[in-house]
């Protein structure tokens, strides 16, 4: 008996020094992907390529003449002289004690403004996420309802995916037109009482509200499969507890998912602070960026990626609490298949994308850079979108927009494919940065690319594949995890087949169909993410047709030439449709697959 107790003790012995390096793995790489972070955004101006003092002394005077006395002066004043390591360490200890630095625009400390900033971001924040869960829940009540009856519980349909289907940005020029402009119900900009906060919070929360009510209602139509509500019922509970028990059972399967899209009401509100002119965190950060004003710039970026890390772990541990015990026990239910998905959406997408081509072969032809027309003429047979402030054709310079946003889109869904393929390899040792880039808004990573290479194309390029390539590393580890598990693999090293053979001949094949359709089925909501970065002044520059430029142009003139904006927003609006049409389709694909 005792030599059976001390062989099992060994045995258990021998698992704990087994999985010791496999548990701390992901822990040492969220620790390293924090410290890279850290260490990018403090040497943020000496990434930049230019000299700090110079950046400096041209952001307070731009008069002033830039002589070797008046540099060396100012990296006296401000240490810049021992170099970026030593400035690093400046800048890391001056956190700790509450000191980010002087502006160099205003000359004044940088923290109190951010501060100021960040309380404003967070209360536009709160009443976003309250608009978001209201409409949550009134897409969902109707699922809810139909499952206590008895009846076949049906997720949030049209609604739900019109509301998903408005980026943030273009909503916001939507809802100032309509809201401020036209019907004059709420001011256009501003931050001085409860009413400017209307048409922001509903800009950034309806978005929000309508992409959690579709996750809500899949995951309460999901429950309401399972067999113990059968139990339930024969045993007559009352419905009041079975809906309580069916929320419980439902939320914590979205609860990551729930705070990535209150993550992404961080970068969501850069745009929108921009549109309505809010004196928030979004944009302080955003003017930064366009100042050179890199301490400002430093601090706002670092608030706000501690903003996203905290609502992260937030939500992380509101999924572990509503577990509780079935998870350390085992003893969640499995859930039922879901019903197959319904062929006859298929034809929006077909549909959108028809208008996209339409109106790329109408456009192409024309000259988008020409001043040839009136400025603001208004639409006509011969110019059918308008011209814009500077009289160039509205319908040539979007469809070479369109053109230019779905050829960047299509280089980023390739580059993150060829990414995700080689980060999913790795999945435990790459833990850190998939779970940090799939909680990074692309604004941030446009912010800090901007500040280091500029407000270019390229730029804007690689922000987007910084941030849009974790979902694919992640399919990539659940598919090469299933391939590796199937008969045939568990004989190929018996025959003699070596590891770089079986990746080559019988891995990459098994796996390359399925995530080539995956990187296709993302290429909209990234082209997506390239016009907002455009729309903020992160992509390419004037006068480069593109998608989020046209229509950040065309914003100041709204009130008096609304074809200055229609067509951009137009265009965006359809590529949102389709994009969510899509990827609803590939949602229940996969959910019918497992």
């Amino acid at each position: 008996m005792s030599e059976s107790l001390y062989c099992r003790t060994c045995a258990g012995v021998s698992r704990f020094r087994q999985s010791q390096p496999t548990t701390l793995l992901p822990l040492i790489s969220r620790l390293l992907t924090l410290a890279a972070i850290v260490v990018l955004i403090g040497l943020l101006p000496w990434l930049s390529g230019t000299d700090p003092a110079l950046s400096l002394l041209r952001a307070r005077s731009g008069d002033q003449e830039a002589t070797a006395e008046t540099l060396n002066a100012i990296r006296l004043s401000l240490g810049l002289d021992q170099g970026p390591w030593h400035a690093l360490v400046h800048w890391l200890g001056g956190l700790l004690r509450g000191d980010a630095g002087v502006s160099w625009v205003s000359g004044l400390p940088v923290l109190p403004g951010m501060l100021r900033a960040t309380g404003v971001s967070l209360t536009l924040m709160a009443t976003s996420a309250l608009v978001a869960m209201i409409i949550a829940l009134l897409l969902c009540a109707g699922t809810l309802k139909r499952g206590l009856q008895g009846g076949t519980p049906r997720p949030a349909g049209f609604l739900a995916a019109l509301l998903t289907a408005l980026p943030e940005f273009l909503l916001s020029s939507l809802l100032l037109i309509v809201g401020a402009v036209w019907l004059s119900l709420f001011p256009p900009y501003g931050w001085m009482g409860w009413h400017y906060a209307v048409l922001p919070s509903l800009a950034l929360g309806l978005p929000a509200g309508g992409y959690l009510g579709r996750l809500y209602s899949d995951a309460l139509t999901g429950t309401f499969n399972e067999s113990w509500l059968t139990t339930w019922s024969v045993l007559g509970i009352k419905r009041r507890h079975t809906a309580l028990a069916v929320i419980m059972r439902a939320l914590p399967g979205v609860m990551p998912l729930t705070g990535l899209v209150l993550v992404a009401l961080t970068g969501g509100a850069v745009a929108v602070e921009k549109v309505f002119a809010i004196p928030g965190l979004g944009r302080a950060t955003l003017g930064a960026a366009a100042a050179g004003d890199l301490p400002a710039l430093q601090t706002g970026v670092m608030i706000l990626l501690l903003l996203a890390s905290v609502i992260g772990i937030l939500a992380g541990g509101a999924r572990r609490l509503l577990l509780g015990r079935a998870l350390l026990l085992g003893a969640m239910p499995v859930p039922a298949q879901a019903a197959p998905a319904h062929k006859q959406r298929a034809w929006i997408p077909l549909l959108c994308l028809a208008f996209l081509m339409a109106m790329v072969i109408a456009g192409l032809p024309r000259d988008p850079l020409t001043s040839g027309y009136l400025r603001l003429q208004p639409p006509s047979l011969g110019l059918p979108f308008g011209a814009d402030a500077m009289g160039r054709d509205l319908l040539a310079r979007v469809a070479h927009g369109t053109l230019n946003t779905c050829l960047q889109a299509l280089a980023v869904s390739l580059m993150c494919l060829v990414i995700g393929m080689a980060v999913g390899a790795f999945p435990r040792a790459m833990t850190g940065p998939i779970e940090v880039t799939n909680a990074l808004p692309p604004v941030i990573a446009g912010l800090v690319i901007a500040a280091v290479n500029g407000p270019t194309a390229t730029g804007a390029i690689i922000a987007v594949t910084a941030v849009s390539w974790a979902p694919l590393a992640a399919h990539t580890a659940a598919l090469v995890a299933e391939i590796q598990a199937r008969p045939y693999m568990k004989m190929l090293p018996l025959v003699g087949t070596g590891t770089l053979r079986r990746t080559v001949f019988y891995v990459l094949p098994a796996l390359s169909s399925s995530l080539l359709r995956h990187a296709m089925l993302r290429l909209p909501g990234i082209a997506l993410a390239l016009a907002s970065l455009g729309f903020l002044g992160l992509g390419a520059p004037p006068p480069v047709p593109e998608w989020g430029r046209v229509l950040a142009e065309g914003m100041p003139y709204m009130e008096r030439a609304g074809w200055s904006v229609f067509a951009p927003a137009a265009a965006l609006g359809v590529l949102s449709i389709m994009a969510v049409t899509l990827s609803s389709l590939r949602w229940k694909k996969s959910d019918t697959a497992h």
